[in-house]
């Protein structure tokens, strides 16, 4: 059986901007990722993991190579078809939360599994139950003004996998929390990511975060490499 959820073949990507003009970010990129996976992404600043990580997630697209997510090559491709296979198979995390500030935690967890055609007592009792399970269900009621920094994150990371997506992409998603709080909630994605089975590519500079996944791979000079 193939388990691999997330392959990128050949990944290319060019951006054109004034001087020195051509800027090739992405020089054929190639990665695996396998379902209960969690990988970490390091690179130095500016060397594109945004770009590798927005193009694996369908938000971008390369100028050569191929995504495969959960078996399908997405090369191609309508701006539909990458919207359905995003919102059902893709779950996202950012620095920053990006809550909907109106609605309250459960709510924000809710919403997503609305919009995929999920019941609304399903939703919410899967939303209550991702809560829980980091730790935040007391505040399940509360906005997001109302809830601290990790309380926040918590809750995206719960928004991230409320339609059971087949990978996680993560963009420095401690790295606007004290280095105290950023351990505590990257423990909870950990817990989150081990018992849904699902395969993360986590893009951090915290070396110490990234020694604690199953391996780390290195992007530099446009390719991933593993690292040393």
């Amino acid at each position: 059986m193939n388990d691999v959820t997330l392959r990128l073949k050949g990944l290319t990507k060019t951006y054109l901007q004034g001087t020195p003009g051509e800027v090739r970010v992405l020089r054929g990129a190639d990665l695996e990722l396998r379902a209960g996976e969690a990988v970490a992404l390091v690179a130095p600043s500016g060397a594109g993991k945004s770009t590798l990580l927005h193009i694996a997630g369908l938000l971008d697209t390369p100028d050569g190579g191929s995504v495969q997510i959960a078996g399908q090559d997405m090369t191609g491709k309508s701006d539909r078809a990458r919207t359905a296979v995003r919102r059902q198979d893709v779950g996202f995390v950012y620095q920053f939360h990006h809550l909907l500030p109106e609605f309250s935690a459960l709510e924000n967890v809710t919403l997503p599994q609305l919009a995929n055609g999920v019941a609304e007592r399903e939703a919410e009792a899967r939303a209550m139950e991702l809560l829980e399970r980091v730790g935040v269900a007391a505040r399940a009621a509360h906005r997001p003004a109302e809830l601290s920094g990790g309380e926040q994150q918590r809750v995206a990371f719960c928004r991230a996998l409320a339609n059971r997506p087949s990978v996680l992409l993560a963009d420095e998603p401690t790295g606007n929390l004290d280095p105290g709080t950023a351990d505590q909630v990257f423990d909870a994605l950990m817990d989150l990511v081990s018992s849904s089975g699902l395969s993360a590519l986590i893009a951090t500079h915290n070396l110490d975060l990234a020694a604690r996944m199953d391996r780390v791979v290195r992007l530099e000079g446009g390719v991933l490499r593993p690292a040393a």
